[in-house]
């Protein structure tokens, strides 16, 4: 065995883009530096911020007839926006929508991606916060899926978001891989997506706390069926 020398920096404040704050039971993490250099980058550090990430009846699909734009500079600020949901569970589904058009991405494409940017404007401290305190809501889980949303493949889109003593831990929106005829269709498969997340989950956190009593709930967005 060898013996090697380790110095004690202090706490963990910063890691890849990601602040660390550490106080008394509780740890934030949160990427506001990173936020700002993206707006820097895209010169909208002066921008006006907005409530939404995007409309909520925003369409898009690959051929729309606007102009195309620069491939690269699309792909970059994509790629930024993607490692900026690290800490931000609620620009998963905007950024995985504006995602979909790095092949050919056009000024309508660009329009929803400054949105987006706005809205982190108007956000740039948020992040996740984890309290050492449990609680009794323990493993809770939610799963939700649009309906054909998708105009080039008609194809839904599942969103899954799973919290952990009231702090999220996991979150996920990816597209469908079939086509389904109806919203009850495509709440199932995002019902079962997320249940197969909650059990790994489980397992997971069974084996890290060394306790066999996690009880998981997921909660399944059902409206669109009344």
């Amino acid at each position: 065995m060898k013996n090697f020398e380790m110095s004690d920096l202090a706490l963990l404040c910063y890691y890849f883009g990601i602040e660390v704050k550490q106080v008394k039971n509780t740890i934030t993490l949160s990427q506001t530096g990173y936020a700002k250099k993206i707006l820097e980058k895209m010169g909208m550090a002066e921008c006006n911020p907005c409530c939404l990430p995007m409309e909520p009846r925003s369409k898009l699909n690959k051929y729309d007839g606007e102009p195309t734009i620069n491939q690269t500079n699309y792909r970059s600020i994509i790629g930024s926006l993607r490692y900026l949901t690290n800490t931000r569970p609620d620009l998963t589904y905007s950024v995985g929508i504006v995602s979909r058009y790095m092949e050919a991405p056009t000024t309508a494409h660009l329009n929803v991606v400054k949105q987006i940017l706005r809205y982190v404007k108007g956000t740039i401290d948020f992040g996740c916060v984890y309290k050492r305190e449990q609680t009794s809501e323990g493993l809770i889980g939610y799963s939700d899926s649009d309906l054909a949303e998708d105009l080039d493949d008609g194809k839904s889109t599942t969103k899954i978001l799973y919290f952990l003593n009231d702090s999220p831990i996991t979150w996920v929106s990816q597209k469908q891989r079939i086509v389904v005829l109806s919203s009850c269709e495509a709440e199932y498969i995002a019902a079962t997506s997320g249940a197969c997340q909650g059990i790994w989950l489980t397992k997971l956190l069974e084996s890290i706390l060394e306790s066999a009593n996690m009880k998981p709930v997921l909660r399944v967005q059902l409206a669109p069926l009344k």
